[in-house]
């Protein structure tokens, strides 16, 4: 296994567990078949946290070219119950069909379920939605921020991958930068809006408007998963 460690005032980002070194071990990589292509899966463990993330590349990644890529946050109910709550589900499928096209991509799978409050807690957060609360005003609610994920770990896994510079699949402008600010440059931003429909059109319109996600004008449409 070989042990990737930065410190953190090599990452100047204002989230959670910026005090703390940063420590991650590359424990393996294995071909992984999908309906888009054959990705190869890389496995890392957080040191700090126990948690296990995970790389998905297509192609080569380490030509210094900028890379097609996404940071896509753990969402067991989207990505994996097909949940219509969110659009993490489709974002997922549409990121790795992208990155398929396009012949070289990275996704990094972070274990930051429910924006960093984890499953059970994302659960009661719904509960509270279910009773009128916004996607925001529940985690508050809750005691927690409105987004308590933290991506310092995503500079380790780059630079192991030998990735330097990012065309990001996002609508979040903080991933912009906190990707700038830990020396990532992003080249360009590439929109994903997928999977609006009645389900989660107040989550998005509210992470549009207290989150800040950068979403044009929300067509709802057929909505539809493998």
């Amino acid at each position: 296994m070989l042990l990737l460690h930065y410190h953190p005032s090599q990452i100047p980002i204002p989230f959670r567990y910026q005090e703390h070194p940063v420590s991650v071990v590359f424990v393996a990589a294995s071909q992984l078949p999908t309906p888009f292509g054959v990705f190869t899966m890389h496995g890392f463990l957080e040191e700090a946290t126990g948690k296990e993330h995970v790389a998905l590349t297509f192609g080569n990644v380490a030509d210094g070219e900028p890379v097609l890529g996404r940071l896509h946050s753990e969402c067991l109910t989207g990505d994996a119950l097909f949940s219509l709550r969110c659009d993490c589900g489709f974002q997922l499928e549409g990121a790795l069909r992208a990155i398929a096209e396009e012949g070289r991509g990275v996704l990094l799978y972070l274990r930051q379920e429910g924006r960093g409050i984890g499953l059970l807690n994302k659960i009661r957060a719904y509960e509270l939605q279910d009773g009128g609360a916004d996607t925001v005003e529940a985690n508050e609610r809750l005691g927690f921020g409105a987004d308590m994920r933290d991506y310092a770990i995503c500079l380790p896994m780059l630079k192991h991958l030998g990735i330097s510079s990012l065309k990001l699949m996002t609508n979040n402008p903080r991933k912009v930068k906190a990707l700038g600010d830990m020396g990532i440059p992003v080249a360009n931003r590439v929109p994903l809006q997928l999977g609006h429909n009645p389900h989660n059109s107040k989550y998005l319109a509210t992470k549009a408007g207290k989150l800040g996600h950068m979403l044009g004008k929300l067509h709802q449409g057929e909505v539809e998963r493998p």
